[in-house]
This record gives C-alpha cells, sequence and structure tokens, in this order.
C-alpha cells in the first residue's frame, strides 16, 4: 500500500507538473502575441502620422490671391505647388495679365494720385496773394481817377483780388480733385476686371487637373 501510494502521488504531481508548464506556455504566448499586435499598431499609428503632411504655416500660391484650392483626388502638397505654378503661368500667357504686376501698378497710381492732390491744394495756396496784387494794381488805376486816391483804390482792389483768386482757385483745385478721383477709380475699376478675369483662367487650369476651386 505504501508502493502503490507513493506512485499515486509522483503521478499526480507530474500530471500537476505538466498542466502547470502548459499553462505557463500559453500564458507566454498570450503575452508575446499581445507585444506582436501592439507593435503592429503601433507602427501603423506612426505611418498614418507620417503620411499625413503637417501645416508648414505658408499660403499656396492661389491664397495670396484669394483663390481656394482643394485637391479632389488626394494630391499632395507638393503636386498641388507644382500644378498651381503650371496653371498660373498658362493663366498669365492666356490674359496677358499678372495679377500681381496688376496690384503693384494700381499701388503706384494711387501714390501717384496722392501726390497729384498735394500738389494741387500747394499751387491754390498762393493765388490769393497773386490775386491780391493783381487786384491792387486794377484798384490803385480806379482809385485814382475815381477819386484821386490810389492808396485806397488799391487797398480795395486787393482786397477784393484776394477773395475773387481765392474763389476761382478753389473751384480749380476742386475739378482738379474729382478729376484725379475719377482716373483713379477708372484705373481701380479696369485692374480689378483683369484680375477676376485672371482667376477664372487661373481656376479652370485648377479644375482640369482635378481640384476644387472657389474664386
Amino acid at each position: 500500500m505504501t508502493n502503490a501510494g507513493t506512485a499515486d502521488e509522483g503521478a499526480d504531481l507530474t500530471q500537476e507538473s505538466s498542466e502547470r508548464n502548459l499553462n505557463g506556455g500559453i500564458q507566454m504566448k498570450q503575452i508575446f502575441l499581445t507585444a506582436v499586435l501592439m507593435s503592429v499598431v503601433l507602427a501603423s499609428l506612426a505611418g498614418a502620422q507620417t503620411s499625413v503632411s503637417e501645416p508648414t504655416g505658408q499660403k499656396t500660391l492661389a491664397a495670396t490671391m484669394g483663390v481656394y484650392v482643394f485637391p479632389a483626388e488626394g494630391q499632395t502638397p507638393e503636386q498641388q505647388s507644382k500644378h498651381e505654378a503650371e496653371c498660373y503661368t498658362w493663366a498669365t500667357e492666356t490674359t496677358k495679365s499678372d495679377p500681381f504686376e496688376l496690384a503693384r501698378r494700381a499701388q503706384q497710381q494711387q501714390a501717384g494720385a496722392e501726390q497729384q492732390k498735394e500738389e494741387v491744394q500747394e499751387a491754390g495756396k498762393g493765388a490769393g496773394a497773386k490775386g491780391a496784387l493783381a487786384g491792387a494794381a486794377a484798384g490803385a488805376l480806379i482809385g485814382e481817377i475815381a477819386s484821386d486816391d490810389a492808396g485806397k483804390g488799391a487797398a480795395w482792389g486787393a482786397a477784393a483780388g484776394m477773395v475773387g483768386a481765392r474763389r476761382r482757385a478753389r473751384r480749380k483745385q476742386e475739378e482738379a480733385t474729382q478729376q484725379i478721383d475719377q482716373q483713379t477709380q477708372q484705373v481701380q475699376q479696369l485692374t480689378k476686371e483683369q484680375i477676376e478675369g485672371f482667376k477664372k483662367a487661373f481656376g479652370v487650369c485648377l479644375e482640369a487637373k482635378k481640384y476644387l476651386v472657389k474664386l
């Protein structure tokens, strides 16, 4: 009985050891598989982050002109930049207009118009003095003839000449300023129409390259 009991106990210990080893192996496999899955997931996330381009903070060529462009077929930023440059060249050649050059000329014209207005204002300031001198000369002659007092006539003539000269100068200033404003508005309107025509051509080209365009 003692030998049988000992044999049975040995068998039980062997079975428990086998089961323990089996369970341990299963747990090790589970840990290994979990580690592999985590590695795959992390690698996928890293790849996704790499494939997504971070914003550069720089405007595209289209954006600088107020044109909004969306890559409808997943074009990369590099491809979009290349296509925008190609369409810019094509639109410039087609419309014979360069929006940046047009804007530069419009700014120069605006600055020139402001300078012309200042010159008109400066020119009008001396009109009163000139009118006073002319009025004094005429008034002296009239005063001497009428009352034998050239001095009184000169004073009267100077005052009248200054008032009249200032009125004429003011009227000329207003006319000149109005003419300058009209010319400036015409240039601005023409520039606006030319830039809009360029944007339409630019947009048509990008749409042909599978982009969504909003002017």
